[in-house]
């Protein structure tokens, strides 16, 4: 078994501040290549005071659209995270867990939303 990654959010976005997506997607860089070589990764939210839903989604969510959900769980760690972070990531995963089972619906739903804003 090669061995365990351990990445630090904090030393990756260089702040405690992960809001961004851009930020978000050096995450999702490192994890999709350590699952790609078959490691297993381990997420360090040490030192990280503010978390967005838009960082976790770049992160994390995006996985789903690549890797199957029993692969994630099992190469997938978290630790360091307060409670109220861990619960928007929870919903984070939900949601891209339903996205990706069926994209073109729910961007068809968008799609329809924003077009009737457009005709109004």
């Amino acid at each position: 078994m090669k061995k365990e990654l351990t990445i630090s959010i904090f030393e990756v976005v260089g702040s405690p501040l992960c809001v961004a997506s851009s930020d978000g997607q050096k995450i999702y860089d490192r994890l999709s290549a350590a699952f790609k070589d078959g490691r297993s990764a381990i997420l360090s939210f040490h030192n990280v005071s503010t978390l967005t839903s838009a960082f976790l989604n770049a992160a994390i969510g995006q996985l789903y659209g690549e890797f199957n959900e029993e692969q994630i769980r099992a190469l997938l760690k978290v630790k360091d995270m307060e409670p109220d972070d861990l619960a928007l990531l929870k919903r984070v995963v939900e949601t891209a867990k339903q996205y990706f089972k069926n994209p073109q619906r729910f961007d068809q739903a968008i799609q329809d939303t924003l077009g009737d804003e457009g005709n109004g």
